[in-house]
């Protein structure tokens, strides 16, 4: 910016210079006229002066935008890598309350936004500052007289920027809102484009979007309209202002207090100076828009954040600071983990609720030993899903606290806590990208054989073998060309390449058939060996073989046992086995029945 500035200033210096050559030209040749005789070689040096200043200034204006095009491009890569970095530290009740489109047009949209208008104010405004102070100098050195009457329209130009300005803002401030919100919408209408074909709500969906759609258009009209009314009204004022500066000046002319040249120069200073001014006014329709996505940007980067402990806050800081390199790069590769200890858990007195309403986990206590499998049931909205949440500190526990080898993980850095867990949600997530990089996913480096490794046993390599891609399949769109089940397998696989000391699965096996599913126990058999396991289960079928199982019942343990000791008690738990298998008499050791 710097060498920019540098740039404009030499731009200016020459841009100001010529009119006052091609004035000195004027003289010599309205002198040859009355006098009957050119001098020919002062009006060559002149003409050639003039050329090879506004050659020059051609290549300083080239200079300076290429250096602010530069410097704003950094500005907006360090932008967008801010907010990136930002929504990694959002706590989830952030997304709650927030569309995904909505945060998606933040970080992309408003920041787009501000880097354009940020390319073309730096640009303009710079310059339009410099040439207004430059022009004005130079009418002041002309004529005092002329430079008062061309000074009279700096405020009225001001006058209305200003009040446009008052206007334009409220409705710059709702084409923004509108921006967002027909993102969100959709983002959502993407998503859940089969249910909406489903249940034949396409019409609906339809006119939701063109109300969206109307709106939006209605208040970019708007602002655009105000906005744009600058322009012409700053070209009136510049018309105005030379007609008084030609009358004024050719009196001026006729007394012999100004020469012709001297009135030529100062009327291409005054269309110099005016430039400025309504430049100046039409970059309002830049800094509106810029100004609210600006807002709308800074807060979700001011949104609250999970809290850290300070080595984590020296590392992000660290990170911030340090030269960033704007080179696509591959990841480098990571070594296999090396194979950790089991981790103890313990739950003491941990109360929980989401927002200020009624507590989801209340007082719950429990110690799960290195090693060992437990099995978390109940009925939904029990908060079985809610415990592995606080485990994984997606959430922070209202009070009360959770260690692992008797450290609280409130201090532990999120990166640390989260990289002791192997975890297969309930939902798969699938990226676009080969089944190979989805799989990579869970330990980035790993060689073919370790990724073969571990789709084996989570039964990934036998489908995938029937691909005629195989590995390098390519998956897109969610990974909408594979089943949910082959999708959790996948998830499966990813958790075994991780090779973590804890594994979480929530409904793991909710997504597949009967026979895969006693498969996947058995691959998730071997998987937990040696590991400090949980699981969340709708299907009591899946952890019968558990250490331990905690039986939920509205955020409070209500039973705790093995599957024979909870049957035996004839308890809530023996309520829901008998229940969900509707009669079919169930005995410890029985066959098991089809889901």
């Amino acid at each position: 910016m710097f060498l920019s500035i540098a740039a404009t200033c030499a731009f200016v210096a020459l841009n100001v210079a010529a009119p006052k050559v091609l004035g000195d030209a004027t003289d010599v040749i309205v002198n040859g006229v009355v006098q009957g005789a050119f001098d020919e070689s002062r009006l060559a040096s002149l003409l050639l002066a003039v050329a090879w200043i506004y050659v020059g200034a051609s290549l300083f204006s080239w200079l300076q935008g290429t250096l602010t095009a530069t410097a704003v491009q950094r500005v907006g890569y360090g932008l967008r890598a801010a907010v990136e970095a930002k929504l990694h530290r959002l706590p989830f009740s952030h997304f709650e309350v927030q569309r995904r489109g909505e945060v998606l047009s933040r970080a992309t949209h408003d920041v787009d936004i501000i880097a354009q208008a940020l390319n073309q104010l730096l640009n303009q405004l710079i310059l339009s500052v410099l040439m207004l102070s430059g022009a004005l100098a130079m009418m002041v050195w002309l004529s005092p007289v002329l430079a008062l009457i061309a000074l009279v329209s700096v405020p009225v130009s001001t006058a209305i920027t200003v009040l446009v300005a008052r206007k334009s803002q409220a409705q710059f401030a709702a084409q923004g809102s509108s921006t967002g919100e027909l993102h969100a919408q959709l983002e959502d209408f993407f998503t859940g484009h089969e249910v909406i074909k489903a249940f034949g709500r396409q019409g609906e969906a339809a006119t939701e979007f063109h109300a969206r759609n109307d709106e939006l258009t209605r208040a970019g009209a708007r602002a655009q309209f105000l906005s744009g009314a600058v322009q012409p009204l700053m070209v009136l004022v510049s018309n105005l202002n030379y007609i008084a500066v030609a009358v004024v000046g050719a009196l001026q002319v006729t007394t012999g207090t100004l020469t012709i040249g001297g009135v030529q120069a100062f009327i291409q200073f005054s269309r110099l100076f005016s430039q400025p001014m309504g430049q100046i006014g039409s970059m309002l329709t830049l800094v509106q828009p810029c100004l609210v996505s600006a807002g709308r940007v800074f807060d979700l980067l001011d949104a609250a954040e999970i809290p850290a402990e300070p080595a984590a806050d020296a590392r992000s800081t660290a990170a911030a600071e340090a030269p960033r390199d704007m080179s696509p790069s591959t990841p480098p590769a990571r070594p296999a983990p090396a194979r950790r200890a089991s981790a103890r858990v313990a739950f003491e007195h941990v109360t929980f609720s989401y927002g200020q309403g009624k507590p989801v986990v209340q007082d719950l206590s429990f110690v799960v030993e290195p090693g060992q499998l437990v099995a978390i049931v109940g009925p939904t909205g029990a908060g079985k899903t809610t415990v592995v949440n606080l485990l994984m500190r997606f959430y922070d526990v209202g009070s009360g606290r959770i260690t692992v080898d008797g450290v609280d993980i409130s201090q532990v850095p999120l990166d640390e806590l989260r990289g002791m867990f192997g975890t297969v949600l309930q939902d798969a997530w699938i990226f676009t990208g080969t089944i190979r990089e989805n799989i990579e996913y869970g330990r980035p480096g790993a060689t073919d054989d370790e990724i073969i490794a571990a789709a084996v046993p989570s039964l990934v390599d036998q489908f995938v073998r029937s691909l005629p891609a195989g590995y390098g399949t390519l998956l897109g769109n969610d990974g909408a060309s594979l089943s949910h089940g082959q999708q959790q397998l996948i998830g499966i696989a990813r958790a075994q390449l991780a090779a973590r000391n804890i594994l979480v699965l929530d409904e793991a096996t909710s997504s597949v058939d009967s026979r895969t599913e006693v498969q996947i126990r058995e691959a998730m058999q071997r998987l937990r060996e040696g590991r400090t396991s949980f699981v969340i289960a709708h299907r009591l079928a899946t952890v019968r073989d558990a250490d331990l199982i905690l039986v939920m019942d509205h955020g409070q343990i209500v039973e705790h046992g093995t599957h024979r000791q909870l049957m035996a008690g004839g308890g809530f738990y023996a309520s829901l086995h008998q229940a969900q298998f509707a009669g079919r008499e169930q005995t410890p050791g029985a066959a098991e029945p089809k889901q």
